[in-house]
């Protein structure tokens, strides 16, 4: 009896940990180059995907941190950036295009009208910069923010450390 209820937890608690996996919501949109992108294109590698702004200092000096791991990584990780180009904080393609040659940014930037932030983020509100850590199979793996308690990922090893993690 113990043993099948032993069995019967563990069941449990794996189903448990494969319910607060979140399959990444999908998205095609076009990047700064006019080329649609589609998150399904991306199928069988880990994605990194930032919401960022151009005038945003955390979100520049992270473009170097995402070109490292674009180098590190290779074909096993792709790199994406996602501006927003309603509101009052609405990105152009002359400030992306600055943006770009800048930080020197060979990964695309996409154009979102809002919906895709909404659907990833939950809120209308977005914290910048924010990064998600998409799985090969299309699950968020990792969800961060830019502040205290997420530096490391943003300044320092922990965005390695993840992507170390699931391409291995």
């Amino acid at each position: 009896m113990k043993r099948l209820f032993a069995i019967l937890l563990c069941s449990v608690i794996a189903a448990s940990a494969q319910q607060a996996l979140r399959r990444a919501p999908s998205w095609a949109l076009y990047d700064s180059k006019g080329q649609m992108r589609d998150l399904l294109d991306y199928r069988g590698k880990v994605v990194v995907l930032e919401m960022m702004q151009t005038t945003c200092p955390h979100c520049g000096a992270f473009a170097d941190v995402l070109e490292k791991a674009k180098e590190k990584y290779g074909d096993k990780v792709a790199v994406l950036a996602v501006v927003t180009v309603i509101g009052p904080a609405a990105e152009t393609p002359d400030k992306v295009a600055a943006y770009i040659a800048g930080h020197k940014i060979a990964y695309p930037i996409l154009y979102d009208m809002g919906q895709m932030q909404i659907s990833y983020l939950q809120k209308s509100r977005v914290d910048l910069p924010t990064v998600f850590i998409i799985d090969q199979n299309g699950f968020i793996r990792g969800e961060y923010s830019y502040g205290v308690t997420a530096r490391e990922i943003f300044e320092g090893k922990g965005l390695f450390n993840e992507l170390d993690r699931l391409t291995k």
